[in-house]
């Protein structure tokens, strides 16, 4: 059993340790990891859910929405109650867009928890 804590004050129990899902967003971009192998992403996260992980760091920027894409493909086959946290960031200027296309792109009704890189312009909304 992994460790758990309370996220901020929003009343989610998370595991002390989440899945970061930078370098799942492949490469052909400035802060790229280079190429990744889809499977082997989906496989990965897949694999630190069946090991307790209940959240995923992703970001419209990881590979241009790419990351949230796999993140969202990863998470697909459980059902909505098991599903892990999907914790997402956006820039220095709040825009709704960017709330929608990370919904659209990871397959869920809202983010669990997205933060800007501003803190005062932070915005959470709960699973």
């Amino acid at each position: 059993m992994l460790a758990m804590t309370t996220f901020d004050n929003t009343g989610m129990k998370t595991t002390r340790v989440g899945f970061g899902a930078w370098a799942i967003g492949g490469g052909g971009w400035k802060l790229g990891w280079g190429e990744q192998d889809d499977a082997d992403s989906v496989a990965t996260i897949r694999a630190a859910i069946e090991r307790g992980i209940n959240w995923i760091d992703t970001a419209a920027i990881y590979g241009h929405g790419r990351s949230e894409q796999v993140v969202a493909e990863a998470i697909a086959g459980y059902p909505a109650a098991d599903r892990p946290y999907i914790c997402t960031k956006c820039g220095r200027v709040w825009d709704p867009r960017t709330r929608r296309a990370c919904r659209r792109r990871s397959s869920r009704p809202r983010a669990s928890a997205v933060s800007s890189r501003t803190p005062c312009a932070a915005r959470r909304g709960l699973r």
